[in-house]
């Protein structure tokens, strides 16, 4: 029996996994402020942000941002604001508003979801970004700071991002942001009326190192030029990390 990297041999010479010292799981996350330069990320109230959100989600008209959501689109304010009342007042998806640190408007929301922390699990979704959000760099330090304070603060060992598999535009910022495919579940869910194939992508910890120097690097002010054009590419720079530096290949 050919033996992988990631186990060892037990006593009776049978493959199993790699030891874990001292672990004791991760911590559940509580809604803790994450602040950023451009963004900060408070935990989901609607009285504090259901109106900045009604008036920014309001500018999808066609509601193209709730295709592959399991809710939405609301038609009206009060629909998005009983939504928003009903899921914050939830641990599992615990939700953020995503702040514009420049307007302190919210802007967008994304959740922490299927939190598992005996396992170090956790995943990120439910993630709807406004037009004032979308191609910022302010949309992209979300989500580093929800990865960060998943791995450095709450100790998880593995972070997740899923998607409907045809949800084209989710698979590649999940991709842009490190994450690495796993594969379809094929015939996972079903919403809306229709079926789901979920595609798996994750960041592990001992992956994290690499990828958090690369989105440093790309949200840094002098990555970008005067009119706000990005210099060098993200994925670029978590191809380049992930090509230099310790080993990565190896679970610690």
């Amino acid at each position: 029996m050919t033996q992988d990297k990631f186990s060892v041999a037990n006593e009776f010479g049978q493959p199993v996994g790699t030891p874990v010292s001292g672990w004791n799981g991760s911590r559940f996350p509580t809604g803790e402020l994450l602040e950023g330069r451009l963004c900060r990320l408070e935990a989901l109230a609607v009285y504090r942000h259901g109106d900045d959100l009604a008036d920014a989600f309001a500018l999808d008209e066609e509601g193209r941002i709730w295709t592959y959501m399991a809710s939405g689109p609301f038609g009206t304010k009060t629909g998005l604001t009983d939504w928003i009342t009903k899921v914050s007042a939830g641990r599992d998806p615990m939700f953020y508003a995503i702040v514009d640190k420049a307007s302190s408007k919210a802007l967008g929301i994304a959740s922490y979801m299927r939190i598992a922390p005996e396992a170090g699990s956790i995943e990120v979704g439910s993630i709807a970004y406004s037009p004032l959000m979308q191609r910022t760099p302010l949309a992209t330090e979300a989500m580093f700071l929800m990865m960060a304070h998943a791995f450095e603060t709450l100790g998880y060992r593995r972070y997740e991002w899923k998607c409907d598999s045809l949800n084209a535009a989710s698979r590649k910022a999940a991709e842009r942001y490190g994450f690495i495919f796993e594969g379809i579940f094929r015939q996972a869910l079903v919403y809306k009326g229709r079926n789901r194939d979920t595609a798996w992508f994750s960041i592990l910890d001992y992956e994290w190192p690499a990828i958090k120097a690369a989105f440093t690097a790309w949200l840094d002010p002098e990555n970008f030029d005067s009119n706000g054009r990005q210099k060098l590419r993200l994925a670029d720079l978590i191809d380049q990390q992930r090509g230099t530096g310790e080993d990565i290949s190896q679970p610690r």
